[in-house]
């Protein structure tokens, strides 16, 4: 005999508080009304509850709209009493109740198992978490037989699906198993089979190899980082979520938030300060260039935050980007919060410190590294490198990778996934051949490629057993800022290490970044120093050869899919500028070695289907055995096309050299028209902020003490 939940994310009391919201211009007020108008343009649409089609057609975004739209519906019931909202919610329950298990399983066939709704299972979690909960909002309003024909219909062959024909699957740590986990421990509760709440918290085994303690324990680092990236992090936040929140008021002994030193709240602001100025999410690993902080998940993570954790002027400044809050009683303690220090003051934009965030379930196994700072007119930039872990089977391979973004887009760019996410035509959907064999290889990032190779061969299992090395970080200071780290395995016989910095100077009106690249080899090897952007290229230094017949820089691993566009025999310091929007970058490089090639490159090479992005690029390509890169990115000027203004198109810096390098330190001199530094960087494994240095170049001596050091020459 089926029991007659009661909302399980809602007590009477916040249900109380919440209706008080309704028609109010509070953040929960914005959010009520929204729904309303979303729900009520839905439910003019006839029921309907298609078959099978198209991953992304007709029929799985309406078995998604669906879902969403009968937990907004749900949700408003038991806010505005309105009976339209639980009819239409009970209505269509019926409809799937009469025709679930008429559907086989998926024609469509993916990588992933199928289910009877979607063309795999993953989308089918989404669907019961979303349907459990609106089901528990309006149980209480359904016949016995009502309740029990969804119930025997939809919900019980779902768990068994989930749990015994996929039970393989179900206590895979991936953000597919966080999914799987709130899907069937939220339905268990919703149907009073409390047994599948238990195994979704500690796994089919109960031994915590699975469940969702396995899964946050194991995905997440104790800084909060989610191994696949910030895209996929955005993906996992909202049921890791939901389904804690549902933990913490039906298994309080858990204590769910402060579990594993309070993971789920280091998460939120892990997640939170990975974001671009902008909002959108650096495209880490496999990933959309698109997703950012107005994902309804990140939502849902930034009010469950406000309500478990400390509320800052960082979370206040996020939801007032977001423009609303999670309709739940996180969301209506955010709105109170929001609107009582609204009343006193203005509430700022967030700006999140620069921060290391460690990887690994016990935080050693490498980092990422952001650091941000503000230009004089308070622009912010952003510089990110990559010196963590693999990131299982949605990983890239460049340790030690970077992006940079400044004046409000990526200049430095990451390409993210090789994927048109549910376009049919395009592979199904899925993720294209080109994603292994360009997007995913070194030379697509910006970084160091030896030997025309891909890090670890392009090898899954060899990356996930490796990490980069974490040397230093400096993110505390408005004028300088840098990050170090090595990674001494990922190529045969080479040792590697980038140091990259922030310096905020007072002859400059932006940050200028300083990148040096250190390599160390038993042999010569050929070293591919590549840079990815976008923009026109606006003057170079060196003269350079366009080819009329394009041929590509190589057979394998990426070079394939890489035109060589025009190329140029260079020597100490190589510039070369271009505009990006109403932006101006200058670029200046230069290797310790007395000839290098720069080569302009641009992707589309080797791809039929013209799946590739069509981007330009450059390298700095050298010979050597132990070899240091370095160059400057230097933000400046203003370009209007449209009322013709164009101001400070050449850059300040005019020259960069590596003066030196051994095992205690590397030391770059940057000149300029007005400025003059040395910077002083130590390559000693074993550094910290005391430790002295003193080494000697070309008859001068350099000394400094701790991690990194700039001296400014008069001139």
């Amino acid at each position: 005999m089926s029991t007659t939940p009661q909302p399980v994310l809602f007590t009477p009391e916040e249900i109380v508080q919440l209706q008080q919201e309704v028609s109010r211009s509070s953040l929960m007020g914005n959010t009520i009304d929204a729904y309303r108008k979303d729900v009520d343009a839905f439910m003019l649409l006839p029921l309907d509850v298609p078959g099978h089609g198209e991953a992304g057609g007709y029929e799985h975004n309406r078995h998604k709209q669906n879902y969403t739209f009968m937990n907004m519906a749900g949700r408003l019931f038991l806010v505005t009493q309105e009976e339209k909202y639980a009819q239409f919610v009970k209505d269509l329950l019926a409809l799937y109740a009469e025709k679930y298990l008429t559907f086989d399983f998926h024609v469509q066939k993916n990588t992933n198992p199928t289910g009877r709704l979607f063309h795999q299972i993953l989308n089918e979690h989404c669907w019961l978490m979303f349907t459990s909960l609106a089901y528990s909002c309006v149980a209480s309003t359904m016949t016995e037989t009502e309740r029990a024909a969804v119930i025997e219909g939809i919900f019980e062959p779902m768990l068994e699906m989930f749990t015994v024909k996929y039970g393989h699957d179900f206590d895979r740590i991936h953000n597919h198993g966080i999914w799987a986990v709130a899907a069937v421990g939220i339905c268990g509760l919703v149907v009073g089979k409390r047994e599948y709440l238990e195994m979704a918290v500690y796994g089919m085994e109960n031994n915590g190899t699975g469940g969702f303690l396995a899964q946050i324990s194991q995905l997440f680092a104790p800084s909060g980082y989610y191994m696949e990236g910030p895209y996929y992090h955005r993906y996992a936040i909202r049921p890791l979520c939901v389904f804690a929140e549902v933990i913490h008021r039906h298994m309080p002994e858990i204590d769910i938030y402060h579990y594993k030193d309070q993971v789920i709240g280091n998460t939120v602001q892990a997640l939170l300060a990975t974001a671009y100025p902008n909002g959108e999410f650096p495209a880490l690993n496999d990933a959309s260039r698109t997703m950012g902080i107005t994902d309804m998940g990140v939502q849902v993570a930034v009010s469950l935050y406000a309500k478990h954790y400390t509320l800052d002027d960082n979370i206040l400044g996020m939801a007032k980007i977001q423009e609303g809050v999670w309709l739940s009683g996180c969301g209506a303690a955010l709105s109170a919060a929001y609107e009582q220090a609204s009343d006193t003051r203005e509430i700022d934009a967030p700006f999140w410190p620069s921060v290391e965030l460690n990887e690994g379930p016990q935080g050693d196994r490498g980092a990422q590294g952001f650091l941000r700072m503000k230009s004089r007119d308070n622009d912010i930039c952003q510089l990110v490198m990559n010196y963590g872990q693999h990131g299982m089977d949605h990983g890239h391979f460049d340790t030690l990778g970077i992006a940079f973004f400044s004046r409000g887009q990526e200049v430095l760019r990451e390409y993210g996934f090789g994927r048109w996410v549910n376009v049919e035509p395009k592979f199904g959907g899925r993720y294209l051949p080109e994603n292994k064999s360009y997007a995913r290889q070194t030379i697509a990032h910006n970084g160091v490629t030896i030997d025309e190779g891909c890090q670890n061969g392009f090898s899954i299992e060899q990356a996930d057993a490796k990490h980069g090395i974490p040397h230093f970080f400096m993110g505390n200071d408005e004028h300088l800022q840098a990050m170090s780290a090595f990674a001494n395995d990922h190529y045969p016989h080479a040792k590697m290490q980038r140091t990259v910095a922030l310096i905020n100077h007072d002859t400059l009106s932006h940050p200028v970044l300083l990148d040096v690249y250190r390599i160390q080899s038993d042999a010569e090897r050929q070293y591919d120093y590549s840079h990815q952007y976008m923009g026109q290229i606006i003057r170079t230094n060196f003269d350079y050869t366009s080819h009329p017949t394009l041929n590509t820089l190589g057979n394998e691993n990426g070079y394939q899919h890489v035109w060589e566009i025009a190329r140029a025999d260079v020597s100490g310091t190589t510039l070369l500028s271009w505009v990006q929007n109403n932006s101006y970058y200058s670029w200046l490089g230069t290797a310790d070695s007395e000839s290098q090639s720069l080569i302009f490159t641009r992707t589309g090479a080797n791809d039929p289907q013209f799946n590739l992005r069509s981007e330009p690029g450059f390298m700095l390509r050298s010979k050597g055995r132990n070899h240091v890169f370095a160059s400057v990115l230097e933000t400046h000027g203003y370009f209007n096309e449209a009322i013709e203004a164009s101001t400070d198109a050449r850059g300040q810096f005019e020259h960069i050299s590596v003066i030196g390098h051994n095992a205690m330190g590397t030391v770059v001199s940057l000149k300029g028209q007005d400025v003059e530094l040395t910077v002083m960087i130590s390559n000693r494994p074993d550094v910290t902020d005391a430790t002295e240095h003193k080494i000697e170049f070309n008859n001068t001596t350099y000394s400094w003490k701790g991690f990194l050091a700039v001296q400014q020459e008069n001139k």
